[in-house]
């Protein structure tokens, strides 16, 4: 079983300030998105009971080659990286046709895995564009993965229901934050991640120049807050002052 998985680089949201209601990403560090962290536990738990092996993808900044560190510490056997420095900020249509010029690059590749959205935009578009750029089905909002040689039956979790969907591989699924808890490495397997191999690729070696902008963010704002600046020198103090805004019941 040779799975890949997708993964994109993005700021540590723990980390992000608001200032004026704007994001301060200075001396943010950058990580991989959490639900990518889930499709990437999904595809090793699957490599401990069938075999085979995890290629991890991503495209992003030169900065990537060391974030990776952390999918390959986390139980990828190898990573499959398209660095270039303009792919910072790429909206989902470039970064789509990019990763699926490299994944027709990896041979014997049974299952794509996807997060379900991105840590930072959510758009969820890369896993259904990757998947019709290949020719491949795809299954989405996927909370249970089961493999049975070259079918996979996949649970998908929807607002009113729940459907099971079986499908023939190769295939792709957008995983659910829910469907596990990604693992934490060890200091040896921290270590060890930096051996792992690594190709790596840049836009023209695929053959490929970045296209304009689809989608362009005019703002991106926190929500506005007003406080109270109440000073409060008691519980019971605190209980009257929530009471009086009806935010607690009397």
């Amino acid at each position: 079983m040779n799975i890949v998985v997708a993964m994109k680089q993005i700021p540590d949201l723990q980390q992000i300030r608001i200032r004026n209601r704007e994001p301060v990403l200075d001396a943010v560090p950058l990580t991989l998105g959490n639900i990518d962290k889930n499709a990437l536990e999904a595809a090793v738990a699957f490599k401990e009971s069938h075999g085979g092996k995890v290629t991890v993808l991503s495209a992003g900044s030169e900065d990537l080659e060391d974030t990776i560190k952390e999918a390959l510490a986390a139980g990828a056997d190898e990573a499959f990286l398209v660095l270039d420095d303009e792919l910072d900020g790429a909206d989902s249509e470039a970064i789509a046709g990019i990763l699926g010029a490299a994944l027709n690059r990896i041979e014997d590749k049974d299952l794509i895995i996807f997060g379900e959205g991105s840590g930072d935009n959510y758009s969820g578009q890369v896993g259904p564009r990757v998947a019709e750029i290949l020719g491949i089905p795809l299954v989405t909002y996927a909370s249970s993965i089961e493999i049975n040689d070259k079918t996979a039956k996949v649970v998908r979790s929807l607002e009113d229901c729940e459907e099971i969907i079986e499908l023939t591989l190769p295939a792709a699924v957008s995983v659910l934050a829910g469907i596990n808890e990604p693992r934490i490495p060890s200091v040896t397997q921290i270590l060890k991640a930096g051996k792992k191999p690594k190709e790596i690729l840049e836009m023209d070696d695929l053959g490929l120049a970045l296209a304009e902008k689809q989608v362009i963010t005019l703002s991106n704002l926190a929500p506005e807050s007003e406080r109270k600046q109440i000073l409060l020198k008691s519980a019971d103090e605190l209980v009257k002052a929530l009471s009086s805004q009806s935010l607690i019941g009397r």
